[in-house]
């Protein structure tokens, strides 16, 4: 079937169905839709079967759906509408809620049901929970809806017959999400800095400025005056709440210093010279069990299995995050384990360079250097580690210089909901990280270049029959940490496994011979820093584009979209 996307932005859920469903046979077009003219023109131009929406907020004309079946995917329950649907079941703490396949009609989310999807909501933020369950069970009920379609007799059903009275809750604006530094507890605060994650933040004042505030994590050490800044860690900031205090990663100021809207950074770089002295404490790699405060580099063993895990916000890795993980392998590879996993968590597993950072550098060409080579170290130590294998264990979305991260391990193994975007040429750069040698080493040549040239998302089960990836994990985001380490815990006293060290201790001797890697760095970085010397070059307005929201100049919106919604996974 002929199926045609059309989205507000193409998002973590739009990439997601997109390859689901061109794994399944359908041909598939993607469009920008910022508005109804731009829908009527897509589907006047595409002609589909079928027109889907995974996430849309613009109306679809009446002309249009009268027309033509257009199912948009709502996510909440049967009944529920409105924008923030998530956002409140965050909020609220819902615990369990829902995800409706439904058809376009005269009123917003009440058309009639295709397929209905219900998903349990761990204590987590939106943004997590959206790429992780919801995403999961919106392609449950998107490939029930298609199939339903495609059959030809199955009728969709009024939500009148299929629950009570319909709730319709508006767009949660900042007075609903505002925090009372002086009044509400910890849980409080991280739910409504959970429900505005990734997108619109919590406003607050700080500083003498106006601030959103970005992701929150629970602190249980650290107390003092409800709304003092107590600490920063890595680059976040510990705040006080009325009966604890919490971790802020990344803050974003209303206004830049051009009167601009302005764009996440990890919060110390945020505030700048406005920061006052605070104790900066390190980032601990092993915590005990009960304890309740934010790292985001962490390693534990079990038994002969090391397991070297990572979160950075967005999948971003910006030149700090770089060395430290760096730092973390090297101890990890201290250790006397046979098998280490690289990564084992949920939601993000890398997207490669933190272009945020390098857009608020005072210069963006010197700072993207510093990036993509504190990012080739990482690689390297990983490639030339011969004395254990190495998992790259793929909970959630990696893209570009991150999935090549990932391929610099002796295995992959990815979470069945997770996508890959192996490329570069959406952000306008050739790429470094090694993928000259890893892309080709694992798929061959010809099938390299067609992922690079393509700039597809792929799924985990495509990457798997590509030979990119060596193991589907067939679990929830929650599950995906324990069933990996399980795997490992079997992989490691395997006969098998100290021959394979072995081999691969051998096997990189010849690869060093044949060509040393250095040659590859080499030949990859003189492309790069062409490409970050020209100030005419479009990775520099796809870069800005991306960061600040907006469509670069000379570009087409609709693939301007596609640059940014790849980046960001």
């Amino acid at each position: 079937m002929h199926i045609l996307l059309i989205a507000s932005a193409y998002n973590s859920l739009t990439q997601r169905v997109h390859a689901e469903l061109r794994d399944r046979g359908h041909t598939v077009a993607v469009e920008r839709t910022p508005d109804g003219d731009a829908v009527r023109e897509a589907v006047r131009r595409h002609e589909p079967g079928l027109v889907l929406a995974p996430m849309l907020k613009t109306v679809i004309p009446a002309d249009v759906w009268t027309r033509h079946t257009c199912l948009v995917v709502h996510p909440g329950p049967v009944g529920d509408r409105g924008p923030s649907s998530l956002d409140y079941a965050v909020q609220e703490d819902a615990g369990v809620w829902g995800v409706t396949v439904l058809q376009a009609d005269a009123e917003m989310d009440a058309g009639d049901v295709w397929a209905t999807a219900t998903v349990a909501l761990p204590p987590l933020a939106k943004g997590d929970l959206y790429r992780g369950e919801v995403s999961d069970a919106a392609v449950t009920a998107v490939l029930l809806a298609v199939d339903r379609f495609a059959s030809g007799d199955y009728e969709p059903r009024p939500q009148s017959a299929m629950s009570g009275r319909a709730s319709v809750r508006p767009y949660v604006r900042q007075e609903l999400r505002r925090i009372s530094w002086a009044d509400d507890p910890t849980e409080t605060v991280l739910r409504k800095l959970r429900a505005a994650d990734s997108q619109p933040g919590v406003l607050d004042e700080l500083l003498d400025g106006e601030w959103f505030l970005h992701g929150g994590h629970p602190e249980d050490q650290l107390r003092g005056r409800p709304g003092e800044l107590l600490a920063t860690r890595a680059g976040a900031l510990c705040r006080a709440t009325a009966d604890g205090a919490v971790w802020i990663p990344e803050l974003r100021p209303r206004r830049d210093a051009g009167g601009r809207p302005g764009f996440k950074l990890p919060a110390t770089l945020a505030l700048g010279d406005r920061l006052p002295l605070l104790p900066d404490l390190p980032a601990p790699l092993s915590l005990g069990e009960h304890r309740r405060t934010w790292s985001d580099i962490r390693y534990r063993e079990e038994g002969p299995v090391g397991v070297l895990s990572f979160s950075f916000p967005g999948g971003a890795m910006s030149t700090g995050h770089c060395r430290r993980l760096l730092d973390a392998y090297r101890v990890a590879c201290s250790r006397p384990t046979s098998v280490l996993v690289l990564g084992a968590a949920r939601d993000f597993f890398s997207n490669g360079i933190h272009l945020n950072v390098i857009e608020a550098a005072a210069d963006p060409a010197a700072e993207s250097r510093a990036n993509i080579e504190a990012m080739d170290d990482l690689v390297e130590a990983v490639l030339t580690t011969t004395d254990r294998l190495v998992v790259a264990a793929v909970g959630g979305n990696a893209a570009a210089g991150g999935v090549m991260f990932a391929l610099a391990a002796d295995e992959v193994w990815c979470r069945a909901g997770a996508i890959l975007n192996p490329h570069y040429r959406l952000m306008g750069l050739y790429g470094s990280e090694y993928w000259t040698y890893s892309l080709p080493r694992r798929v061959g040549g010809p099938v390299a270049e067609r992922l690079t040239s393509q700039a597809l998302p792929v799924t985990a089960t495509a990457a798997l029959r590509l030979g990119l990836i060596e193991r589907v994990v067939e679990c929830g985001p929650e599950e995906f940490a324990g069933e990996v380490t399980r795997m490992a815990a079997r992989l490691a006293p395997n006969p098998s496994t100290q021959s394979r060290i072995a081999a691969k201790k051998a096997a990189r001797e010849r690869d060093e011979a044949a060509r040393p890697l250095a040659a590859y760095r080499e030949d990859e970085l003189a492309r790069m820093l062409r490409t970050f010397a020209d100030p005419a070059a479009p990775y520099h307005r796809l870069r800005r584009a991306f960061v600040r929201k907006e469509s670069p100049e000379g570009t087409r919106p609709e693939d301007a979209a596609v640059a940014a919604g790849t980046a960001a996974c």
